[in-house]
């Protein structure tokens, strides 16, 4: 069964202050919804959504999942700009992942079933991901860096050619987790 709706509210103050917005579903600009660009606190009340810096699913991606966000460094983010978010889709609960180090599915590659602290760890001689397939139920979380820090990217089930259809612009990618499923 898929999962691809949930609730989050966003906040424009700390701790949950000032004006806020609910969304049930893909939200492309905030401010067209009564919400100026700036968020500073969230709550997801359920499933995980992907934000955006940017209306229109653009700009760096944050990842929040079930929880509370009382202010904007605690989904890691540098400002406390947000424009667009949307539900991140979810099947189940069994996840696999394939990482390849060259383009179209070619070179080195690894499989995963559980969250990564460090690919190169699993043998892989490059810090860069140029193409990835998502097979099973779970969404994935990519981080340029060791430790699940850094950018980040969300990926759901499907084929990725090229590191530019998962929105990144560049292919270093050193960690990869799942995506809990909390509907």
């Amino acid at each position: 069964m898929s999962q691809s709706s949930g609730k989050i509210v966003l906040y424009e103050g700390k701790n949950f202050t000032g004006r806020k917005l609910e969304v049930l579903s893909s939200c492309d600009n905030f401010q067209e919804r009564g919400l100026v660009n700036r968020v500073n606190s969230v709550r997801v009340e359920s499933g995980a959504f992907v934000c955006f810096d940017h209306p229109d699913f653009k700009g760096q991606q944050y990842i929040l999942e079930r929880g509370e966000y009382p202010e904007f460094q605690r989904w890691s983010a540098l400002n406390d700009h947000m424009g667009s978010c949307r539900p991140i889709r979810m099947h189940g609960e069994h996840y696999r992942l394939e990482v390849f180090e060259g383009d179209s599915f070619s070179g080195q590659h690894v499989e995963l079933s559980e969250d990564c602290p460090l690919l190169q760890a699993r043998g892989l001689t490059k810090s860069c991901i140029k193409s990835l397939k998502v097979y099973g139920d779970g969404a994935w979380v990519l981080y340029e860096e060791p430790n699940y820090r850094g950018r980040m990217y969300v990926v759901e089930r499907g084929s990725y050619g090229s590191h530019t259809e998962w929105q990144a612009d560049n292919p270093k990618i050193q960690s990869a987790r799942r995506v809990a499923n909390y509907f």
